[in-house]
């Protein structure tokens, strides 16, 4: 038997990304996100959610570009405390000994030790209720070479051991199961 709930946002588990924002040292900034994702594959384009009360928010609004930085089990305190803490108190940088690199397209800075590194230019901020939508172009994307598969150069997710969230905590991700397209391959 299934009860019925409210309406909520169930649907997990999310990516547990750092949004990176900021046009010069003296502004930039990280900010946990989970409600983030993939829009349109051609051309690239991905969304972030935020609330307008976040310190983050003026910043993003003013620059219109920001980096998606996935997230490791190595950098799961980071990402908490970059979640729960304002950017107004605190350099989240120097806190918690992140390092801000150099974007190739924007002027947000990149997360050093993130595997995964999406460079994104907004292209409209959509009002949704307690969250407004950034929608954006991704336009970069750096990957580190420790997680590149060195036969095919395909980012290899497992090994970077990504982070997830689900309602409330974060979780490694699991064993792999299968691949796209492995339930209808024929076998030999």
């Amino acid at each position: 038997m299934k009860q019925d709930w409210k309406p909520g946002t169930m649907i997990y588990p999310v990516p547990a990304v750092m949004v990176s924002c900021g046009s010069e040292p003296s502004e930039y900034n990280i900010i946990t996100v989970s409600w983030v994702g993939t829009i349109c594959t051609n051309p690239a384009m991905c969304y972030i959610s935020i609330r307008p009360g976040r310190h983050s928010y003026p910043i993003l609004k003013k620059n219109m570009e920001f980096v998606i930085n996935l997230t490791t089990r190595e950098m799961a305190y980071a990402t908490d405390w970059c979640g729960v803490s304002s950017g107004k108190d605190y350099n989240k940088f120097n806190e918690m000994n992140l390092t801000p690199g150099k974007s190739k397209l924007v002027s947000a800075p990149i997360i050093e030790e993130s595997p995964l590194c999406i460079e994104c230019r907004v292209k409209e901020v959509l009002a949704l209720g307690s969250h407004d939508m950034f929608i954006a172009d991704v336009v970069n994307v750096q990957a580190d070479d420790a997680y590149l598969d060195p036969e095919t150069g395909a980012f290899d997710m497992q090994r970077a051991d990504l982070l997830a969230y689900s309602h409330g905590k974060y979780y490694g991700l699991g064993e792999l199961i299968g691949k796209f397209g492995w339930s209808v391959k024929k076998k030999k």
